[in-house]
Formats: structure tokens, C-alpha cells, sequence
């Protein structure tokens, strides 16, 4: 009874989370809008950041507010961000309504502006099997009851196990969020991933395989600008590899941001060095791999797949899990898994299978 009452009490401060953000989106779709794009819309928005930013800290839930400090201080931000400049994906809405400006600002949907076609349009236009999904809840349970075991498994058999854990967690709940996102309003939610595992270098994991709705929000705000302005002084390589760092180090930061808001304690910059590790380790990759291209040589994937697997896993145990374990993070993310692997399996597969 009292694990019900303490869920219970959870998700009503996540409704009433989410019902003041609609409230602030409200605000940025019916005020904000009205201000002329540039500092001032930009000035009306600063509030909405700085409430996007506490919201998240009335949740305990590792998940609740993971993926609500995602879509808030992340996405959202970032987006309004955008949109004050009148750019992005809330600016190419091309017959906008408050539910559209909502769905877009709060969760990974970007939609392209088409001539002849209206709002609607799919991001996906690839189906995936319908057994995909029962696949990686089964694999995902699995994980979860191995994970009870972690005192007697080997150190980097549980790394390999925290990697399968992140990716099929995250692409489980998405899925359940685009099941809705279809229905309300017809179109689909960004890929989080396209094929992780296949991935031949740094470049090819960070830029096109992990986290696309990040690589996608990152670029317009973060990497392309500092990619204009580096150019103007150092030249297009120098700047490519600055806007390269930059984007790391922000990816870092906002990661560190994340941690806070699960872990509660102080941060210790060890994701931020992580991501301005991998930053520096790509940057070095596009070099090398340029100057290798223009000699007529190239690594063979053989080569270059392990070799990137070495520069994420070792730098991953090192500096981008500790910070969770320490906490008990994980143990608690886990243990709300088995609680979502059971509602998967029970009420939302037959209703997902029925809509595809």
C-alpha cells in the first residue's frame, strides 16, 4: 500500500508538471508569438526557460524525470530557442494550432515544410516489424532480471548491459509516446536510434546512429553557428573542428544537467569530460580520416569498429556511468522498468498492434 501511495502521489506531481508546461507553451504560442523575432521574443521567453529548468525538480521518479527534463529542458528549450529567431521546427508549421505548437515544442518531432502537402506528414516513412517491439520488451525484461544479479557478473559484462539497458529503455518508451503522438494528431515521432550497433567510426555513431533527436537539435543551435562565426577567423577545417567541440561540450553540460536532476548531489563534470573527451577523439578521427582519403587509404571496418567501440566503452565506465551507480540510479530505474515491462506486456501491445 505504501509503494502504490508513493507511485500515486508520484504521478500527480508529473501531471501537474506537465499541465504547467502546457500552460507556459500556451503563453509562448499565444503571446510570445506576437513579439517580433529577435531579442525581444527572445526576452519574453527567459521566464518559460527558467520555470522549463525547476519543473523537473518536483519528480523523484528516475524515468518520470528523466524524460521529462528530456523534453522540457532539452528539447524544449532548445527549440524556443530557435523559434525566437523564427527558425526550427516551431517556426515551419505551416497551418499552426495550439495542440500542434505543444506536441512539437514538448516532444522529438520535427516536421519539414512541404508545398503541397499539410502539417501531417510523416518523419518515418519506413515501418518496422510489428515483433520488434515484443522483441526488445522481452530483451529489456531480460536485462532487468539479469541485472538483480550484478554482484556476481563481471564488471564489463554489466557495462555491456547499462548500453543495452539505455538504448532498448529509450527506444521502448518512445515508441509508447509516438503510439500517441499517431493517434492525436497523425504524424510520427523522430528515430531516437538507427542502428547503433552497425556503426564503423566516431563520426558515423555521434552524427548518424545514437540519439538523432539530440544530433538534430544540437545542429541548428549549437554546431551551425559556431560553424559561421569560426569561419569568418580561422578558416573552414579550424572551424568545422570548433563548432565540432563546442557541440560536444554543450552535449556535455546539458548531460551534466540531466544527472543532477536524477542524482539530487552536486555535479562532477565526469560526463562533461566524457563528451569533451569523445568530442576531441572525433575531431582527431575527421582529420586523420581526411588526410588518409586524400592519400587513397582507408581503414577497413574491421579496424575502425572495434577501435570505436574501445573509445566509448572504456571513457563510458569510467566517466559516464559512475556518477549513477553511485547514486542508485540505476537500482531504481530498474526496479520502475519491471513496472513498465509489465504494463507493456499486458495493456499497451495489443492496443500498439491494433494502430499499426
Amino acid at each position: 500500500m505504501e509503494i502504490e501511495k508513493m507511485l500515486g502521489d508520484e504521478i500527480e506531481r508529473f501531471i501537474r508538471v506537465w499541465i504547467s508546461a502546457i500552460l507556459c507553451l500556451c503563453y509562448c504560442y499565444y503571446i510570445a508569438s506576437r513579439i517580433p523575432k529577435g531579442f525581444l521574443r527572445l526576452l519574453s521567453l527567459l521566464p518559460i526557460f527558467c520555470i522549463f529548468i525547476i519543473l523537473p525538480l518536483s519528480l523523484s521518479s528516475p524515468n518520470l524525470v528523466g524524460f521529462t527534463s528530456f523534453f522540457l529542458v532539452w528539447l524544449g528549450i532548445f527549440k524556443l530557442l530557435l523559434f525566437s529567431f523564427n527558425q526550427g521546427p516551431l517556426a515551419l508549421i505551416s497551418s499552426p494550432n495550439i495542440v500542434h505548437f505543444i506536441f512539437i515544442a514538448s516532444l522529438p518531432i520535427n516536421l519539414k515544410q512541404h508545398p503541397t502537402t499539410n502539417v501531417n506528414i510523416n518523419t518515418n516513412s519506413t515501418q518496422k516489424p510489428k515483433w520488434l517491439l515484443a522483441l526488445k520488451v522481452l530483451l529489456l525484461g531480460l536485462i532487468v532480471r539479469v541485472s538483480d544479479y550484478k554482484e556476481n557478473l563481471h564488471p564489463r559484462f554489466m557495462l555491456v548491459l547499462y548500453y543495452c539497458y539505455l538504448y532498448l529503455g529509450l527506444e521502448i518508451v518512445l515508441v509508447l509516446i509516438a503510439a500517441l503522438v499517431q493517434t492525436v494528431l497523425g504524424f510520427e515521432i523522430q528515430p531516437l536510434f538507427n542502428k547503433p550497433y552497425l556503426c564503423t567510426s566516431l563520426q558515423d555513431f555521434w552524427g548518424r546512429r545514437w540519439n538523432l533527436i539530440i544530433t538534430r537539435i544540437l545542429r541548428p543551435t549549437i554546431y551551425d553557428p559556431v560553424r559561421r562565426m569560426s569561419t569568418c577567423f580561422v578558416g573552414p577545417l579550424c572551424a568545422t573542428s570548433t563548432a565540432m567541440l563546442t557541440t560536444f561540450l554543450v552535449s556535455g553540460l546539458m548531460h551534466e544537467l540531466m544527472y543532477y536532476y536524477l542524482t539530487r548531489v552536486p555535479p562532477t563534470w565526469e560526463v562533461t569530460c566524457f563528451f569533451v573527451l569523445q568530442g576531441m577523439c572525433t575531431v582527431v578521427e575527421v582529420v586523420v580520416k581526411k588526410a588518409m582519403e586524400h592519400r587513397g587509404w582507408r581503414l577497413h571496418r574491421a579496424v575502425s569498429g572495434p577501435l570505436m567501440v574501445v573509445i566509448l566503452a572504456v571513457p563510458g565506465w569510467w566517466l559516464f556511468f559512475p556518477q549513477l551507480l553511485r547514486n542508485g540510479v540505476d537500482r531504481k530505474a530498474t526496479e520502475e522498468y519491471e513496472i513498465l515491462v509489465y504494463f507493456v506486456v499486458h495493456s499497451m501491445l495489443p492496443y500498439i498492434y491494433g494502430s499499426l
